[in-house]
């Protein structure tokens, strides 16, 4: 383990470095960098939380490994990919225990976990990760549900007896509830699995949806893009299910499912508004020309000679001193935008009819 650790320390100095100075002249270089340096990462940060599970469950705080290796990879990701999810709602995962779900797109959204993750969570995942070294050891040792999905009847006792822990224990649990990698380029959802709804009802605990405006500007496989930049995430409020039976299940998880479709529509497009998910190179071409225009607004001088063009503009004051990410400011998008936000959900609606309504477990 601990050769594992050592050695994965050069291997990502050395991705990084040839990064910051080649990522300008490809962008299937930089591509190939971040995945590298993605996948370092992912490496170190098991190895180290095979160690930290070990000794955690040692002085009896198991239940905070996932959370401890979700930090770290966190800032490991930032620190050498320049990748950042900006989480708004935060309030919403202290609750405990609770069943957290989110919308699915990439590869990147283990780094999304590392952003959210509360205390006292663990993640469910397919049964065959359970035997990959290294990660697979650091999910065992960390609380991890493996759920068989070729057996159904396999996953429902993994469930009954998750859903018994969650009670005695106050273990939360996030589920990708879509149950696959969406993908996607627009901001829409694959039809909803219904096993996160079954446990939260059958455990009594609230459902907590966590949703990711589409960043595939910043990581598009297909087309080989892997860009630095900052996504948005919204943590909405709690759903309770006191009271709720199995028969509940499948409108719980469609009104569900259009209220967190509903949100991403307008999370994304808002996003894109305020050039939130701004890649590394968007980012900079956008500050240089904002310092192009300060110097000319400097230059010039008014009618009357008062000079009155001898700083920025009130528009660009004003857009210095609000939350905009390009000066390193914390992404906080205020309920009352939101709500105001102009956006035509009939393409929501269109999604989701085309989506269709195929729930399976």
């Amino acid at each position: 383990m601990s050769i594992t650790l050592l050695t994965s320390l050069p291997l990502l100095l050395i991705a990084w470095i040839m990064l910051t100075h080649n990522a300008s002249k490809s962008h299937r270089f930089s591509f190939y960098s971040r995945a590298a340096l993605s996948f370092g990462c992912l490496i170190f940060c098991a190895a180290y939380g095979v160690v930290a599970s070990l000794a955690l469950r040692i002085v009896g705080y198991g239940g905070l490994s996932q959370y401890t290796v979700a930090r770290a990879f966190k800032w490991t990701m930032w620190l050498t990919t320049g990748v950042e999810f900006v989480v708004q709602g935060e309030e919403h995962l202290r609750t405990r225990p609770a069943i957290f779900i989110g919308n699915h797109q990439t590869e990147l959204d283990v780094l999304m976990l590392g952003a959210v993750f509360p205390p006292y969570c663990s993640v469910t995942s397919k049964k065959s990760l359970r035997y990959v070294p290294i990660l697979g050891w650091f999910m065992a040792l960390s609380k991890t549900i493996f759920i068989d999905r070729s057996n159904p009847s396999s996953a429902r006792s993994t469930f009954d007896s998750a859903a018994k822990h969650m009670q005695t224990e106050r273990q939360s649990t996030f589920i990708f509830v879509e149950g696959t990698r969406s993908y996607s380029t627009k901001a829409e959802l694959l039809p909803f699995k219904k096993g996160a709804f079954h446990l939260a009802v059958q455990a009594q605990v609230p459902i907590v949806p966590v949703v990711v405006a589409n960043y595939s500007n910043v990581l598009n496989l297909k087309a080989r893009i892997f860009n630095g930049g900052r996504v948005p995430v919204k943590v909405l409020p709690p759903i309770s299910t006191i009271g709720l039976t199995t028969n509940d299940v499948d409108h719980l998880a469609k009104t569900t499912r259009d209220t967190m479709l509903e949100e991403l529509v307008k999370l994304t497009e808002l996003a894109r508004a305020q050039r939130v998910a701004l890649t590394s190179e968007e980012r900079r071409n956008l500050l240089d020309g904002e310092e192009e225009g300060n110097d000319g607004a400097a230059t010039t001088t008014g009618r009357d000679g008062s000079g009155s063009g001898s700083g920025p503009s009130n528009r660009t004051k004003q857009r210095s001193k609000g939350n905009n990410p390009l000066f390193g400011r914390t992404l906080n998008i205020p309920d009352e935008i939101m709500r105001k936000s102009k956006i035509d959900n009939s393409n929501g609606k269109k999604v989701v009819e085309s989506a269709g309504e195929d729930y399976d477990l």
